[in-house]
């Protein structure tokens, strides 16, 4: 649908674009304007930030709040979650977020992430084997869902009999659909109920896992700790971010890949690139256009547009990542890119607590992938293929491949 622009907006923004071709959408409106007033996804006005160093000083900008106490009423509706799973990193500004992003650290730390390499690499393997005979696969499905699935659920310590259909969960939630609101309120229900017991259970017996290890946090002596809300929102959090994400990030680089033969055998050929290749692939097609709503505590003057207090500000983390301003050629995948400083991943205190994880997961996953089946390709046709319905998130909803 067209989206009408309103006073102080330099172009109309039409939404069902911004999911159908959001980097022709983005280019349009950086050229347009670097801010535009219009009306969001959730029906509600909003300020859509699209150049790159305007997104970059946004990301950084102490004036810019995460706390919904911030916004204007009504200018803002979003989620409507009990203070158990929305007491997170996300709705934060310091002093509370430094402190609680402090105490996570401490329990996120390298070496539990260096800890789940190899269990990772099994998990690709099995995945893979699964599937190996069968000739062909739907990658979202059978590989990109599942693998950071069983990662995320190792690190917290959740029992393989425990494990539940998180997918459900997340869909319901990050793409809800108008006409069924009952299934978010009760995926947000069952979310509560698992995170709530099984917080209980690991607090009867601790184990080597982030969960134990955030309860300790919660638990121990002195004031600088961690709330129950707080405890448990961050077991969301950790759940949230760290499946839907990957899951768009393995799938949305397999994409770029199957349309770029000759990169990916250079990759099949020299697996160590991979790493620099991440940056690449999350500065390319990352699974997060928007960065978390912020809403400025004063008067904020971006892009030379005055944004008033209370309204809601949105940074186009996409768009700044292909803005020609910054990146030379953007619209070039190029693994070799010698401008650095995507924002895929975020920028100052909010940077990605969770990007060593995603980058070990995301290597892993295309390495084995590629190694395992050289003749890769799309079993239906590229145009056949289907986005996910949100300017949120970017993500394929299935990607059906062959090999020979």
């Amino acid at each position: 649908m067209q989206n009408s622009a309103l006073p102080g907006a330099s172009a109309p923004i039409d939404l069902a674009a911004l999911v159908s071709d959001p980097y022709g959408t983005y280019a349009r409106l950086r050229e347009a304007g670097p801010v535009h007033r219009f009306t969001g996804p959730d029906g509600r006005p909003a300020w859509l930030v699209t150049r790159y160093e305007d997104v970059r000083a946004g990301l950084a900008d102490p004036r810019l709040s995460l706390d919904k106490a911030h916004a204007a009423r009504e200018n803002y509706s979003g989620f409507s979650l009990p203070a158990a799973l929305d007491s997170n990193l996300l709705n934060m500004d310091p002093p509370d977020h430094t402190r609680v992003r402090r105490l996570v650290v401490k329990a996120f730390t390298p070496g539990r992430t260096e800890k789940l390499r190899e269990p990772v690499r099994r998990t690709a393997e099995a995945l893979l084997d699964a599937v190996e005979a069968g000739g062909r696969a739907d990658l979202i499905a059978d590989y990109a869902g599942p693998l950071p699935i069983t990662v995320i659920c190792d690190l917290l310590g959740v029992a393989q009999e425990d494990r539940r259909d998180f997918r459900a969960w997340t869909d319901a939630m990050i793409a809800p659909d108008p006409e069924r609101t009952h299934l978010m309120k009760e995926a947000i229900g069952e979310l509560l109920a698992f995170f709530t017991g099984l917080i209980a259970s690991k607090r009867a017996a601790p184990a080597d896992d982030l969960l134990s290890d955030l309860i300790a946090v919660r638990d121990g002596e002195g004031d600088d700790r961690l709330s129950e809300d707080e405890l448990t929102s961050l077991a969301f959090l950790i759940l949230f971010a760290g499946y839907e994400n990957t899951v768009h990030l393995i799938g949305n680089t397999v994409l770029a890949l199957l349309d770029r033969p000759e990169l990916m055998r250079q990759l099949r050929m020299n697996p160590d690139g991979m790493r620099a290749a991440f940056d690449e692939f999350t500065r390319w097609d990352g699974p997060a256009p928007l960065a978390i709503r912020r809403f400025p505590v004063e008067d904020v003057e971006i892009g030379g547009v005055t944004v008033p207090a209370g309204e809601t500000v949105l940074l186009s983390v996409a768009s700044a990542n292909r803005d020609p301003r910054h990146f030379d050629d953007p619209e070039r995948l190029d693994p070799n890119r010698a401008e650095k400083g995507h924002l895929g991943l975020g920028h100052g205190i909010h940077y990605c607590l969770g990007a060593p994880l995603a980058r070990m997961e995301t290597e892993i996953a295309l390495a084995a992938l590629l190694e395992r089946f050289p003749g890769l390709a799309l079993d239906v046709p590229r145009e056949e293929l289907k986005w996910r319905p949100s300017v949120r998130a970017r993500g394929l909803i299935s990607l059906p491949v062959r090999w020979k």
